[in-house]
């Protein structure tokens, strides 16, 4: 850091470290303070910390502990048209269809597929490889490091193997984790959980186990997260808009582009071309976090 900058380090009065950007600056800084959430992925078996959609930080390490502080209401459903993949930057791809309840699309859905989820055909079986559905369970929780409870908030998206099954003493999915600390009658805000990479599943999947309750003040912290703007951001905003995906706008017929980042045009008005005009051509749609390695 500059010397100009150091006033701006670790001697910064205590409220200015609780404060978020304000509208001013993010504007004076062209829009690139717009999402500020960073998100944990685990694309290949791997803790990532995304910002922006660019991977900043990652962790080999098998498993992570963190207090969960907020999670969305309910499981969401995700569809893309095509294998998903992540563009040239590593930004997710913004989903073809969306919803935040898993009952009907979200209205930001960019080509949504049917009126309700239960009755669209992405939800049935074989509409995906093999006899898997086409559109995908996932949860999304807000949730701070272990050893940083009062540090920054991250978003966490889990696919559907990591939420749903009965699992084993020690390595149980998210549902089956939460309803046995449930019903201990303790929240799962007061207590450290270690999530951990299950290395016998083909694809990444995390299990769950509790490591301890937290005292009185740390829950409190804990609280106050699941609070914040960036809690409330990290279980509302899709993967894709956490990572600042541009979008186009779209019309209700335009198809989704099976590509790394989706891109709907609108289709051209047929018309009748004049013997002296030649068509139109086509348009070419050509990181405190001291167990973090830099990436």
């Amino acid at each position: 850091m500059s010397n100009e900058l150091s006033m701006l380090g670790n001697g910064l009065p205590s409220y200015l470290k609780e404060l978020q950007l304000d509208d001013t600056t993010k504007a004076l800084m062209g829009g690139s303070g717009s999402g500020g959430l960073k998100r944990i992925s685990i694309k290949g078996g791997v803790w990532r910390m995304m910002v922006n959609g660019k991977e900043v930080a990652k962790n080999e390490e098998r498993s992570m502990n963190v207090v969960v502080v907020a999670a969305a209401p309910k499981v969401s459903r995700t569809f893309y048209a095509g294998t998903y993949s992540e563009n040239a930057e590593g930004k997710a791809k913004a989903p073809d269809c969306w919803s935040a309840d898993g009952e009907v699309p979200s209205p930001k859905s960019e080509n949504p597929q049917a009126k309700r989820c239960t009755d669209c055909p992405q939800n049935a079986k074989g509409s995906g490889q093999g006899d898997s559905r086409a559109c995908r369970y996932s949860q999304r929780l807000a949730v701070v490091l272990a050893n940083d409870i009062g540090g920054e908030v991250m978003q966490l998206t889990l696919p559907a193997s990591s939420i749903f099954g009965a699992g084993e003493p020690g390595k149980w999915p998210l549902r089956t984790y939460a309803e046995m600390i449930g019903s201990k009658n303790v929240p799962i805000t007061a207590v450290v959980t270690e999530m951990r990479f299950d290395t016998e599943a083909a694809t990444p999947k995390i299990t769950f186990k509790p490591v301890r309750v937290l005292d009185s003040d740390e829950h409190n912290v804990a609280i106050e997260k699941g609070k914040s703007p960036a809690a409330i951001k990290a279980i509302t905003m899709t993967v894709a808009e956490t990572d600042n995906v541009p979008k186009l706008a779209a019309t209700p017929k335009a198809k989704a582009e099976v590509a790394e980042v989706t891109v709907e045009v609108e289709e051209p008005t047929k018309r009748v071309a004049k013997k002296d005009e030649a068509p139109a051509p086509k348009k070419d749609i050509s990181k405190i976090l001291s167990d973090w390695d830099d990436a």
